[in-house]
């Protein structure tokens, strides 16, 4: 078995809104190269709190184990990260290693589709590899717009963009927020089946956040859920639990 991209283990988040209180525990996550894990449950389970702490830009209240490896498997200890408040490392790790793909695809007006698309690389310090650009643009039906500007484009073609933004820079983990929102049945089905497809061939670890559980069930690797109780009128609790599919 491959080293998993992210490992986590008996991980507790606490969140407070005026007298509210919310507590997510998980009590163990992985996603492994080539894997597609998707995150479903009702709105306000944790689904969006889970994805943020994965994407290292929300602290764990606690945590037993949280890592992150890299290409040649050299683990990140990133509860230490987090311990010690390293948030340069933390910022490292982000940006040499992550690709993110927005609901609403987030690209930036005032960009072409190839500048939009090169700007994670150029964040990262790398030249923008132009035959692996056009290669990903021709496999995602949007080679032709890449010297538009986004508001020339349709939602899905957007959202295609954004996708291909988030692979152009090899990232190790994509991380996806709700990204057929915006996008008809037959669009969103699509831009799910190329993210599995990607997924398989790049060996890109990619984690989806999605409502739609029968747009995900038989695309992906495994899936978690949330079992949420309400404690008492102030604090509800929220159990992820992640369940291999395939």
């Amino acid at each position: 078995m491959a080293t998993p991209m992210v490992y986590l283990e008996n991980l507790t988040k606490t969140r407070s809104q005026s007298e509210s209180v919310f507590e997510l525990q998980v009590s163990s996550f992985a996603v492994y190269p080539g894997q597609l894990i998707a995150v479903i449950g009702e709105s306000g389970c944790g689904k969006s709190t889970l994805l943020d702490l994965v994407a290292l830009v929300m602290a764990p209240t606690r945590v037993a184990k949280f890592q992150v490896s890299s290409s040649t498997g050299t683990p990140h200890d990133v509860a230490k990260l987090w311990e010690q408040g390293d948030e340069s490392k933390l910022a490292r790790l982000r940006r040499d290693h992550f690709g993110y793909v927005l609901q609403t695809g987030g690209l930036l007006p005032f960009l072409t589709v190839r500048h939009n698309i090169g700007l994670p690389g150029r964040v990262k310090g790398m030249g923008t590899d132009e035959k692996r650009l056009h290669s990903l643009a021709k496999r995602l039906g949007v080679v032709h717009c890449l010297d538009r500007m986004p508001i020339s484009l349709s939602i899905g073609q957007r959202q295609r963009v954004a996708i291909l933004r988030a692979l152009a820079h090899q990232p190790q983990l994509v991380l996806a927020d709700e990204p057929t929102a915006s996008v008809d049945k037959a669009r969103a089905r699509s831009i799910m089946e190329d993210m599995h497809t990607l997924a398989r061939e790049e060996g890109v670890a990619v984690v989806v956040v999605t409502h739609d559980v029968d747009l995900i069930y038989e695309r992906a690797d495994a899936i978690c859920s949330f079992e949420t109780t309400q404690v008492s009128e102030q604090v509800s609790l929220s159990v992820c639990q992640q369940e291999q599919v395939k």
